[in-house]
């Protein structure tokens, strides 16, 4: 058979119904992180939830990194696909700027979910390690792309590059130089330290308000974290110079 039509051949019924065990396996983890917590994690209560054997979920998860590596993934995976879908139904409205509906989209995501986004962010698990450049990592950079795009959308890598910060180190420039493309290596270094100090400071508001710190806010925690963001964004965007 041509490689192409093995390619386009529809999954068989046997990887159909792993796909689906694949998913349940999944959303049991994700309840039972919802209940206990990330640190609680373990095959066995996995598969007892499940009324499965732990010997049968090891056919889908060899061990539990293998477990947490796919929680993460998907975790990411959802949140890019939440903050897309904010920046896909913002309305338009040039006073609410794409990157401000992306950052309400992710603060939304991570206040409903709040479990699975401390997995995500919070304490790593012990004797855990994410694989490197692992689905974990790709699914970051996929998340992060979105911010990455509705930062500098409009820009050339030249005004990216004559960005106004502060000056950055010989050694700091040439880090961020070097780091691999299809990420924040596709930036000049003056973008790449400009949006990680905007991330830090949107995902440093929404750590706050998940672990509850500003509840002295009560209802105003939402019209803070917009002004916050779109001062952001209006100072980034002014740092960078206009095109000739």
């Amino acid at each position: 058979m041509p490689a192409d039509r093995a390619a386009a051949a529809p999954p068989t019924l046997r990887q159909r119904r792993r796909a689906a065990a694949t998913r349940e396996i999944l959303d049991a983890a994700e309840a039972h992180i919802a209940e206990h917590g990330a640190a609680a994690l373990s095959l066995r209560a996995v598969a007892r939830s499940l009324g499965m054997t732990v010997q049968a979920l090891y056919h889908y998860f060899p061990s539990r990194d293998d477990l947490v590596t796919a929680l993460v993934t998907k975790g990411y995976d959802d949140l890019a696909d939440a903050v897309r879908t904010a920046v896909d139904a913002a309305p338009g409205d040039p006073a609410l700027p794409r990157l401000v509906a992306a950052a309400e989209g992710y603060r939304h995501w991570a206040l409903t979910h709040p479990e699975r986004f401390q997995l995500l962010y919070g304490t790593p698990l012990r004797y855990y390690t994410a694989p490197v450049e692992g689905p974990t990592t790709q699914a970051m950079r996929r998340m992060s792309a979105v911010f990455e795009r509705e930062m500098f959308d409009g820009f050339t890598a030249a005004q990216l590059a004559a960005a106004d910060t502060p000056t950055l180190s010989a050694p700091l420039r040439a880090h961020l130089a070097q780091l691999p493309p299809g990420g924040l290596g596709d930036l000049p270094p003056p973008a790449t330290a400009l949006l990680m100090s905007a991330w830090g400071h949107m995902h440093g508001l929404v750590v706050l308000e998940v672990f509850g710190h500003t509840s002295f806010l009560g209802g105003h925690q939402a019209e803070i974290f917009r002004m916050a963001m779109r001062n952001l964004f209006e100072d980034v965007r002014g740092r960078i110079p206009a095109g000739e």
